[in-house]
């Protein structure tokens, strides 16, 4: 079990770093879209810190796994709300990333309860 908890917080550290990026550089392609979901400018910096914070969070789980289930419940609480604001701005199919990765994220959350 601790090696897939290792395995799926690598992965999915990655993928939160890859996801912060736009976030953090302003990426058009991205902004535009959560813009027209009423995210404010002011917003994406913080989300993108918060998802690096997430990954190293479940990086630091491998040796200290409270921190790891901690910060995997951050992430899925994080991609909740994801999902929820674009549901609520009316983009059901732009949901479907969010949802993907909140999904990932109970993968850490459950291996990381199972391994303490």
């Amino acid at each position: 079990m601790f090696l897939a908890y290792a395995i799926v917080a690598v992965v999915l550290s990655l993928l939160l770093v890859f996801s912060a990026v736009p976030d953090i550089t302003r990426d058009p392609k991205i902004t535009e879209g959560l813009k027209a979901l009423g995210v404010p400018d002011s917003w994406f910096l913080p989300l993108g810190l918060v998802k690096i914070a997430g990954a190293l969070g479940l990086l630091a789980g491998i040796a200290y796994r409270p921190l790891g289930i901690a910060a995997a419940t951050g992430v899925v609480l994080y991609f909740l709300g994801a999902v929820m604001t674009h549901v609520r701005g009316g983009d059901k199919k732009g949901s479907a990333t969010p949802a993907a990765i909140m999904l990932l994220a109970v993968a850490p959350l459950v291996l990381g309860v199972a391994t303490v």
